[in-house]
C-alpha cells in the first residue's frame, strides 16, 4: 500500500469515527423546538429526562438523562396497570357480596346484614343498587340488626386524606379500602337557570345519590359576566361533623358561562359513607335498617344473599389510564398484593410492591432506581427513570396483553387527559400517551406512530419548580417525534 493510499484510508477512517462520535453526541441534544419551550418556561435541561426509541430498536434515537431517577407522577400508573394485566389477566373481576347468618321471617332479617368487599376498584351507585335490589327480591324488607362491613381483604395503615396536599375533600385523595363505594364522594351537578341569571343569584344544585346524614348549605353565587375559566378554583367546600351528622357548606363564585358542571366532593369516612348510601337506597326500595354500622368479618355459617361483579380488568385499566384515576390505581395496586399474599391473608402495600418487583425480575426488567409507594403516582416519594419506562413500554408492546394495555392510554387530541392537546397537529390521533402532573412534575410516556409509519416509544419526565409550565415542551416533543421522519 502506498503512503498516499494509507494516508487516505486513515483519514477516511478518522472521518467516519468523528462522524459517529458527533452522531452519538447528537442523541443527547434536545430538538430546538423543545429547548425553546423549556427555556421559555425557565426549566434547565438538567431537570428533564427524554427517551425516544423505535419499538424493537436496539438503541434510542434521543436520550437525555435517561438513567436519572425522576418523580413520574401519574405515569407510574403504567407500571401498576401493565403488571395487573399480566398477573391478574384482562378478564379478572371483583365481587361484592351480602351475607346473613340470622333467619328471615315475614320480610324481616332477624339479625345483622354483612357486606363483604374484595377491593373492587369501581363499585358505583348502580352496582350497589343492584345488590340491594337482589336483597329486596329475596323478600327482605326490614333488617333487625346492624350493617356489618367486612373490609378484611386489605390491611392498611392509618391514612390521612389531607396529608398529600391539604385537600381532604378532593376525591383523588380518598384512600384505598376493600369496600370502597363511589370513591366516598357526593356528585353535585351545578345547574344555571336559563332565564337570565345575574351576579348575586344563588346557583341551583342537583345532588345525585347522597348519604342521608349529610346536610348541604349552598352559598355559591353566580357571576353572569366572567368567562368560565378554571371554575373549580373559584369554589370552596367545608365539612363539619356533628356526631353522625355532617354539614357541607359550599361557597365561592360560579360563572354562568360554564353552563352545567359536575363537582365531586369526598365526604365522610368509608363506614359512614356506606351506611348513608345504604340507608338512602334501601329506603327508596321500601326497606328499613334498625341498627347502625360496624366493621366485622362474615361468620363461617353465613349464607350468601346477593352478589355483584365489577367490570373486567381491561375496562378498569382503561378508566385508570385514560382519566388518571388515582383511587382506582391504589385499589389495583393492593389487588396485586392480595394475589401475591398466601391464602386469604389481607393485602398490604408491602405485598403489592413485592408482587410488582417479583414480576419485573421474571421479565428481566431490572429497575434499581424504582421507588413504589401506592402505584398511582400521587406521591412525593415514587421514582423511576426514563430508561426504565422505555424498557417497560418495549416489553408491553411484545406482551400478550399489548392490545388491552395500549388501548387504555389516552389518544392525543381525542380522549382522556390528552383530549385538549395538539388537536390541530398531525400527531393528533397517532399517539397513545399517559400523562402525569404534580406541583413540581410534568410527564408523558407512551407510543407515537410517526409520519413514516414507525412506532416510537416516547418518555419525557420534568422535575422542576416550573414544571407546570412545561406542557408546550411536551407537546413540541410529540410533534417532533411524529414529524422527524417525514
Amino acid at each position: 500500500m502506498t503512503i498516499a493510499r494509507w494516508f487516505f484510508s486513515g483519514a477516511l477512517a478518522l472521518f467516519f469515527l468523528l462522524s459517529a462520535t458527533l452522531a452519538a453526541a447528537a442523541d443527547d441534544r434536545l430538538p430546538a423546538t423543545v429547548t425553546a419551550a423549556l427555556n421559555a418556561a425557565g426549566i434547565p435541561q438538567s431537570s428533564v429526562a427524554v427517551l425516544v426509541q423505535e419499538v424493537g430498536g436496539r438503541k434510542p434515537t434521543l436520550a437525555v438523562n435517561t438513567r436519572q431517577p425522576f418523580n413520574p407522577a401519574s405515569v407510574m400508573k403504567l407500571v401498576t396497570t401493565y403488571a395487573a394485566l399480566e398477573l391478574l389477566g384482562p378478564a379478572a373481576t371483583w365481587s361484592t357480596g351480602a351475607y346473613a347468618a340470622a333467619p328471615l321471617s315475614d320480610g324481616q332479617l332477624n339479625g345483622d346484614l354483612y357486606l363483604k368487599g374484595s377491593g373492587d376498584p369501581k363499585l358505583g351507585f348502580e352496582q350497589f343498587w343492584l345488590l340491594l335490589r337482589q336483597l329486596h327480591a329475596r323478600g327482605i324488607e326490614r333488617i333487625g340488626g346492624d350493617l356489618v362491613l367486612d373490609r378484611s381483604a386489605f390491611q392498611l395503615p392509618d391514612y390521612d386524606p389531607a396529608a398529600f396536599d391539604n385537600k381532604p375533600l378532593s376525591p383523588y385523595n380518598v384512600g384505598a379500602d376493600a369496600l370502597l363505594l363511589a370513591y366516598n364522594s357526593v356528585r353535585l351537578r351545578l345547574v344555571t337557570n336559563s332565564s337570565g341569571n345575574g351576579p348575586g343569584k344563588v346557583l341551583a344544585l342537583a345532588a345525585e345519590t347522597m348519604p342521608n346524614q349529610i346536610d348541604i348549605t349552598n352559598l355559591i353565587r353566580l357571576d353572569g359576566a366572567s368567562p368560565c375559566g378554571d371554575w373549580k378554583e373559584a369554589l370552596r367546600a367545608d365539612l363539619t361533623l356533628h356526631g353522625e351528622r355532617a354539614h357541607l357548606v359550599l361557597t365561592g363564585t360560579y360563572a354562568a358561562a360554564c353552563g352545567e358542571k359536575v363537582w365531586n366532593i369526598a365526604v365522610l369516612d368509608h363506614s359512614q359513607y356506606v351506611l348513608g348510601i345504604f340507608r338512602q337506597l334501601w329506603q327508596e326500595l321500601g326497606g328499613s335498617l334498625s341498627g347502625g354500622v360496624r366493621d366485622g368479618v362474615v361468620p363461617a355459617p353465613a349464607r350468601v344473599l346477593a352478589t355483584v361483579e365489577s367490570p373486567p380488568l381491561a375496562d378498569i385499566v382503561r378508566d385508570i389510564n385514560k382519566f388518571s384515576n388515582n383511587v382506582m390505581a391504589r385499589q389495583l395496586f393492593l389487588a396485586l398484593g392480595r394475589a401475591h399474599a398466601s391464602g386469604d391473608k389481607p393485602a398490604r402495600p408491602d405485598d403489592a410492591e413485592a408482587a410488582i418487583r417479583q414480576w419485573l425480575r421474571r421479565k428481566n426488567l431490572n429497575f434499581p432506581e424504582l421507588v413504589l409507594e401506592n402505584g398511582a403516582g400521587l406521591s412525593r416519594r415514587e421514582r423511576i427513570s426514563a430508561d426504565s419506562l422505555g424498557r417497560l413500554l418495549g416489553a408491553a408492546w411484545n406482551s400478550p396483553v399489548m392490545a388491552e394495555f395500549m388501548s387504555s392510554l389516552p389518544v392525543v387530541g381525542v380522549d382522556g387527559t390528552m383530549i385538549r392537546h395538539l388537536q390541530q397537529n398531525g400527531v393528533a390521533g397517532h399517539a397513545h400517551i399517559k400523562t402525569g402532573t404534580l406541583d413540581s412534575t410534568k410527564a408523558i410516556a407512551g407510543y407515537v406512530l410517526d409520519h413514516a409509519g414507525h412506532r416510537q416509544i416516547v418518555v419525557c419526565l420534568v422535575n422542576h419548580a416550573n414544571a407546570g409550565a412545561a406542557q408546550n415542551a411536551l407537546d413540541a416533543l410529540l410533534a417532533w417525534v411524529y414529524e422527524r421522519n417525514s
